[in-house]
């Protein structure tokens, strides 16, 4: 099972439309989660990734995809975690 975090905060449109973009990449068949997670809510992402997001981040590795990014960005980025 692969966890990654999606960064974002509430009222962003590009956090909307990376939701989008990880939603069609048909990542469900792959036992992938991915939970989205405000950081206004997370104090200790805020300093690291406020000026990034959205971001994908895989915790355990601390890779991560910093937008923009599209759905090829996505796939690539999944091979390599």
């Amino acid at each position: 099972m692969l966890n990654l975090l999606l960064l974002g905060t509430s009222g962003c449109h590009l956090c909307e439309e990376a939701q989008q973009i990880i939603a069609s990449c048909s990542l469900d068949g792959n036992k992938i989660i991915i939970e989205e997670l405000d950081i206004a809510e997370q104090e200790h992402y805020q300093s690291e990734f406020a000026l990034f997001i959205p971001v994908l981040y895989h915790p355990d590795s601390s890779k991560r995809l910093n937008w923009p990014f599209d759905a090829e960005h996505v796939h690539e980025f999944m091979a390599h975690i």
